[in-house]
């Protein structure tokens, strides 16, 4: 049934919270369906996951923040949450819960319940923390915090229909929930009161339900929010005595920080709710994860399992889309790409008859639009298989161990642990990830300092880019060694980018380092589904790429190759023609000099040139080069690029 995607403008904002690695995410997914939209907050690079489901007639709008461990803001991403959670149109929170970690993830509901705001909470990973032997009551759980509790697996869709009549509910006004009122003792509750009664008193009536959330905050030291209520109040001055004393107060009476106090409450709190309503079964002790853990990030054997796993990687891809020509192609068998390939040729000679009257025409079409675009999209197989095996791997949890295997190597080269992650989804995966969401990762870095010399290294990875130029060319020249060539430019890359990072860390840009905590996650079998639609998306964005920046940038070469400048006077035998003649031919044999000493001849540099706005267009612009030197010279030459190469070179 088609329905609109937007919601009413009336309906209260409903958005999705939760630590990071909790499946919140999943949870986001399983509920919105395809119906998305992404975007950045305002100002800030941070994105922002807007999406949309039906249940019975409403059209209901949820929005999934970035994942933050505490209402107290450290990083961009966690500041935006807190400001968003902060606003009075926000109606209903979900909050996404980690079952193996309930009272970490509890820290963060008890802060929400502070707040005073209606909310639900999604146990999630259920179905691992029961089979791990942590056997949760979530009818239980639920009547001490007086809020919905749901059990949900988020990649498996379990729990979220539930998750949905529970949103709607509150949408239509069926059911409203106060969350439980947090108590600390006797004597913080008192300091509490007072300092919110006078905060109550001078606030503004928007900002009057706050105050017992602001007092909590203030007696935790947050000087940034501090700021904030002295610019909401008239009496600034009486603020800060007030508060000084009731710290102080707190403080000589617990003999203890005034921000410890608070965080121990508070978990305080979360250790009794998990008393009453969690219990452990025989299976609790060492899991199968701790067991994989010993051998996975062992010192020795993690570096070698790694190399395993990347070189398997490529292996599989080059076997499966290259080598393996399992797929009948009259009158052969050939492989995934050999078939896009012929796909390509034989859709370039239905043009074919606008050759005679109008060889403009048919030039742009059948070599600057199909030549050039088809010879980047005859790699869709291979980007495919890549990205799901690296999906899979992302699903079973292994990547966020890669990051710890490899975190006191990046530390003797002068990167921060977190640096791990960001190189990893520029690349660091087998050619998988791309610079641009690498860079915007660097976020998540405190230091200046680390996200500057993160940023100038993630190029050197080897990204989804730069895949269909690497396969290009060890298909043209090392068809016989294809996974080692490519696990070589893949160790290359990290070396490079190690070397550089330990010179700028070094001379360029000192520092002292930053500790760094990685949670590992639980190990998961990957779920097809979910696997399946993240290798689609990231495919779909190659598509997509190769059918709007690839084409207009290959329709610019194509003139550029096509469009001839005359010379003056008498042509002698010496001199360039045909496409050798053209603007790209003149500026590649211009830089020849140079290129020459690499083995780079004027035809390698027109594609240099495109590449210049996309790497991907140096395959689309040798495509384009090669299918008109075949037509200028009348020959009919139905090899691939690859194999046009090879000859080339000979």
């Amino acid at each position: 049934m088609a329905y609109p995607r937007r919601a009413s403008s009336q309906q209260p904002r409903v958005i999705i919270i939760g630590n990071p690695n909790c499946g919140k995410s999943s949870i986001f997914n399983e509920i919105t369906g395809g119906l998305q939209e992404v975007s950045n907050y305002p100002g800030v690079t941070v994105e922002k996951k807007i999406g949309f489901f039906h249940y019975e007639g409403e059209n209901i709008r949820v929005e999934d923040l970035p994942g933050l461990y505490s209402l107290t803001p450290y990083t961009d991403e966690e500041i935006i949450t807190r400001e968003e959670i902060l606003k009075s149109d926000v109606g209903l929170i979900v909050d996404v819960v980690d079952s193996l970690n309930l009272e970490r993830n509890l820290y963060l509901t008890i802060q929400i319940m502070e707040l005073g705001k209606p909310f639900i909470i999604a146990l999630n990973m259920s179905d691992i923390a029961q089979k791990r032997g942590v056997i949760i009551d979530h009818e239980k759980l639920s009547r001490i915090l007086n809020v919905p509790v749901v059990k949900t697996v988020g990649n498996r869709g379990e729990g979220i229909e539930e998750l949905k009549s529970y949103i709607h509910s509150y949408i239509r006004k069926q059911s409203i929930w106060v969350p439980k009122h947090v108590t600390y003792g006797h004597e913080v509750d008192t300091v509490v009161e007072q300092l919110s009664e006078f905060l109550e008193n001078k606030l503004p009536d928007n900002e009057k339900e706050k105050a017992r959330w602001y007092t909590i905050k203030l007696l935790e030291k947050d000087y940034k929010l501090l700021e904030e209520i002295k610019n909401k109040i008239s009496d600034s001055q009486e603020l800060e005595r007030n508060l000084e004393s009731a710290i102080k107060e707190l403080e000589q009476h617990e003999n203890e920080d005034s921000t410890v106090i608070i965080a121990q409450r508070r978990y305080g709190f979360a250790s009794g709710a998990i008393r009453e309503c969690v219990s452990y079964t025989g299976e609790a002790k060492q899991n199968i994860t701790d067991q994989i853990d010993n051998i996975i990030c062992n010192r020795v054997a993690g570096p070698v399992i790694l190399l395993g796993v990347i070189s398997s990687l490529f292996y599989v891809v080059f076997k499966t889309t290259q080598e393996w020509k399992w797929i009948p192609f009259p009158p052969e068998w050939v492989s995934p790409v050999e078939l896009f390939e012929k796909f390509f040729e034989n859709f370039a000679l239905l043009f074919s008859f606008l050759e005679k009257d109008y060889p403009a025409i048919h030039s742009l079409l059948s070599d600057g639009i199909i030549g050039g675009v088809g010879a980047v999209l005859s790699f869709i197989p291979l980007i495919f298989v890549l990205f799901l095996l690296i999906s899979a791997l992302e699903d079973t949890g292994y990547v966020a161990r890669i990051a710890f295997i490899l975190d006191r190597l990046m530390r003797i080269f002068g990167l921060q642990g977190r640096s791990i992650l960001a190189l990893i989804i520029s690349g660091g995966i087998g050619a998988g990830g791309c610079a641009v969401p690498g860079i915007l990762a660097t976020r998540t870095l405190q230091e200046r300092k680390d996200k500057i010399i993160t940023m100038l290294v993630i190029p050197f990875m080897s990204c989804g880019a730069k895949l269909p130029v690497y396969a290009l060319l060890i298909g043209a020249f090392f068809q016989y060694h294809r996974t080692l060539l490519m696990l070589t430019l893949w160790a290359l890359s990290w070396l490079i980018a190690l070397i550089s990072a330990f010179i700028l860390s070094r001379f360029v840009i000192r520092g002292e380092p930053t500790p760094f905590v990685l949670e590992l996650p639980p190990y998961h079998v990957p779920v097809l589904k979910s696997v399946l639609r993240h290798a689609w998306g990231r495919t779909w964005m190659y598509i997509r790429k190769a059918g709007t920046l690839i084409l207009a940038v290959n329709i610019i070469m194509w003139a550029l190759i096509y469009i001839p400048i005359p010379y003056q006077g008498t042509k002698q035998k010496s001199e360039p023609q045909g496409i050798e003649s053209s603007i790209a031919g003149i500026l590649g044999r211009t830089i020849e000099p140079v290129t020459k000493h690499i083995g780079f001849d004027w035809k390698v540099n027109i594609a240099l040139i495109g590449g210049m706005a996309a790497k991907e267009v140096i395959v689309g612009t040798l495509g384009t080069v090669y299918h008109m030197e075949t037509a200028e010279n009348n020959e009919n030459n139905q090899d691939s690029l690859s194999v046009n190469l090879a000859h080339h070179k000979e």
